[in-house]
């Protein structure tokens, strides 16, 4: 019985033990990618990471895609290798499927192939001939405006179970959070710069302004009527010709 009993304990520990392995990998998936997020502006290359983090980080994940739906039509942002590629066309094909439904509906999808010709007819009939004994799908809104799934395919049967759905989706709902700071923080530092160019370019078209008005003795609306047509005689935009004739008159040209 204490045998019994202490063997029950080892295989308690092991459990345990594997159970913190797991959460291990996903969180240094997680931290991987909030570190490429800092470096990396090329969503594609994004995309990429997340699916070699999850083939990693969810054992029996073979093959790994990520779905996007822009404007309702779905494309797959990234993938593991030509399996997963061909398995999400054919779902895209007859408009059905784990990956689809997942994008749509916004829960975890969990099938296997035992499951399909009721749950998804025609993608059951496709799908006879790739090998994939498992699917699970959980939703990955990228963008406000482009919802979409992370997809595991399995070539092992019983490969997903529902600590590695949960797993999933812990790692799922990370990586929104963390590609929409990322995305938030690109947008912040795109309209810093234009600003920053606008800016300038209000300084330099007011200096050349002030010239004019000085040499002209006209008034501003009227130096600036002037800068306009001789930027449209000259087709260059109105900064542009602004900076040249700046320049021109400190060089003396």
């Amino acid at each position: 019985m204490a045998m019994g009993g202490g063997q029950r304990v080892v295989a308690g520990d092991h459990v345990a033990e594997g159970l913190v392995r797991r959460l291990d990998d996903v969180t240094g998936a997680l931290e991987g990618l909030s570190e490429l997020l800092e470096q990396e502006e090329d969503l594609s290359v994004i995309l990429d990471r997340i699916c070699r983090q999850v083939a990693h980080a969810i054992p029996g994940a073979d093959q790994v895609s990520v779905t996007l739906l822009s404007d309702g039509e779905p494309v797959t942002g990234a993938a593991t290798g030509q399996a997963a590629l061909d398995v999400d066309f054919a779902q895209y094909l007859v408009a059905e499927g784990p990956c689809l439904q997942a994008a749509r509906t916004g829960q975890v999808v969990h099938a296997v192939p035992a499951e399909l010709p009721y749950r998804w007819p025609s993608f059951g009939r496709l799908a006879a001939g790739f090998g994939i004994a498992g699917y699970l799908s959980a939703p990955l809104c990228v963008d406000e405006d482009a919802p979409g799934s992370l997809n595991l395919y399995s070539e092992r049967p019983d490969a997903f179970r529902a600590l590695d759905a949960a797993l999933l989706e812990l790692y799922t709902t990370a990586a929104e959070a963390a590609l929409r700071n990322a995305r938030r923080y690109l947008r912040a530092r795109a309209q810093a710069v234009q600003l920053r160019h606008a800016l300038t370019s209000r300084a330099v078209i007011d200096q050349a302004k002030g010239v004019v008005m000085a040499v002209h003795r006209v008034s501003a609306d009227e130096a600036f009527a002037m800068l306009v047509d001789r930027s449209q005689r000259a087709n260059v935009k109105l900064r542009d010709f602004a900076e040249r004739f700046i320049e021109e008159i400190l060089t003396g040209d």
